[in-house]
């Protein structure tokens, strides 16, 4: 197993537990997996991740200043609504970034598996936007999202990384529960 795929998977799992607990240091020690997991993606030709690994850089800063202006008296942040109209355009501008992507990483590279790795990049990107924006329906997509990138880590031997999206998947239940008892009451 490669020490920077180990110490990837550490960080990002640190980040993904300091999610659930709705704190804002989950941010910058995301941004330290990020940096780590460009490394691993760039190994194992998924471009689609590498690109996916660029984005965070830009969306974890964004989500970070707007989790600040957004906390509780407590220190964490509270959580906001998604409007229903809005998460179907989420989700179609995702789908449809997916098949571009998909598309261009076809024509294009020599990427291992270039229409799942961009589909999940894109759908990542939603539920990140989600997260950024402090949405209980962050976490569907991290579940979703996560069980199908387990499959996707297994067939390319990264194995520590396929364990990895496992514990998210159950760290998203986690954060998922944890998310909707500190949901504001309707």
């Amino acid at each position: 197993m490669p020490l920077h795929e180990l110490a990837a998977a550490a960080l990002s799992a640190c980040a993904v537990w300091l999610t659930t607990r709705r704190n804002p240091w989950c941010y910058p020690v995301g941004l330290a997996s990020v940096a780590v997991y460009l490394w691993v993606y760039l190994d194992a030709r998924l471009y689609s991740e590498v690109l996916l690994q660029l984005f965070w850089i830009a969306m974890l800063i964004t989500g970070w200043r707007r989790w600040l202006r957004h906390l509780d008296a407590s220190g964490h942040v509270q959580i906001a609504a998604l409007p229903a109209a809005a998460a179907w355009r989420h989700l179609l501008a995702g789908i449809t970034g997916g098949l571009a992507l998909g598309y261009l990483m076809h024509a294009y590279t020599n990427a291992a598996l270039p229409w799942l790795d961009a589909m999940l990049t894109a759908l990542s990107l939603v539920g990140q936007f989600w997260q950024n924006r402090r949405h209980i329906a962050a976490w569907w997509m991290w579940i979703a999202v996560d069980v199908v990138y387990v499959g996707m880590f297994t067939s390319k031997h990264l194995y520590v990384t396929a364990v990895l999206y496992a514990g998210f998947v159950a760290l998203a239940v986690q954060g998922l529960r944890a998310w909707r008892r500190a949901r504001p009451a309707a």
